[in-house]
């Protein structure tokens, strides 16, 4: 009789000022068809910690510094050794309810995928954010189009950080990069570029989601126009981006932050962004360029 090999699958949430956000996460992961093996919530104040779910056994990870790259970074330390695919959602994602069982299907099937990310079906991230009940509805048309999961996948460079999975075994000593602090812009992009070495990244469609993109907890808008700078030029230094692609996001930032100054939405800082971003290319100029300067923004 051939040896049944049980694949264990982490979720990891780094999560930071948004309590209500992971508490509806535990119930979605507790409501998965195929529950993961350990749940760790990475956070820097015990009040920020969901409550412990006798089901899904959810555990309380206390860091000691915030910043997504740290928290998710002591997250994987304790996860790595004895899970074969770790998952990371942002405490704002609403995976469906098949998500880890069709992981988990995807994993098996390609033993070349080392990441995989989710097809997201509503995305309030570069909005005013959607609300729960926007991102669950969105999540149950997608389920009526398609019974059995959209077949669709696509070969990627990089992966979308709020919900992405990684094969341990292809991670090694990888880990996100704590130069890229807080937020981290990129570091999901930063990370699984890496990972190329190793195999294939792929987006499958039969994994579902909902980001609502809440905007309580974010970096400060000067902070972020500046990362949106800084951190391509940084990860173009480190090889661990296109060049072309990067440029390219540094031009789009700079002028959607430019054009929508004039008249900004009320619910995101377009001026601070845009002074964030003009320092951001100065620094450039002056070769003073650091992904680290937010701290001091």
């Amino acid at each position: 009789m051939s040896e049944i090999i049980s694949v264990r699958i982490a979720a990891i949430i780094a999560t930071l000022g948004r309590r209500e956000a992971a508490q509806d996460l535990v119930g979605d992961l507790r409501a998965q068809t195929r529950l993961p093996d350990r749940t760790i919530f990475a956070v820097t104040t015990p009040d920020d910690a969901p409550d412990r779910d006798p089901l899904l056994a959810n555990e309380t990870l206390i860091c000691d510094r915030k910043g997504s790259c740290v928290q998710r970074n002591l997250a994987i330390d304790i996860a790595a050794d004895d899970c074969d695919i770790l998952v990371f959602f942002d405490d704002d994602f609403i995976p469906d309810q098949h998500y880890l069982e069709r992981l988990e299907e995807a994993f098996e099937d390609g033993p070349d995928i080392v990441g995989v990310t989710g097809l997201v079906v509503a995305d309030g991230v570069s909005g005013a954010g959607i609300g729960r009940g926007e991102a669950l509805q969105a999540i149950h048309r997608h389920a009526q189009a398609y019974p059995d999961g959209d077949p669709g996948r696509a070969q990627l460079f990089g992966l979308y950080g709020c919900n992405m999975a990684i094969r341990t075994s292809a991670l090694c000593q990888r880990r996100f990069d704590e130069k890229l602090p807080l937020y981290g812009w990129l570091e999901d992009l930063d990370l699984t570029n890496q990972l190329m070495q190793e195999g294939r990244l792929v987006r499958i469609n039969r994994l579902v989601g909902a980001h609502r993109g809440i905007k309580a907890g974010r970096t400060s808008g000067v902070r972020l126009g500046y990362s949106q700078v800084a951190n391509p030029i940084y990860l173009i230094r480190k090889g661990t981006a296109p060049k072309r692609h990067m440029y390219e996001n540094i031009f789009k930032y700079v002028a959607v932050n430019l054009l929508k100054s004039v008249r900004p939405e009320p619910f995101v800082d377009r001026r601070g962004r845009l002074r964030g971003n003009l320092v951001g290319l100065l620094d450039i100029l002056r070769g003073k360029s650091s992904p680290e300067r937010i701290l001091d923004l």
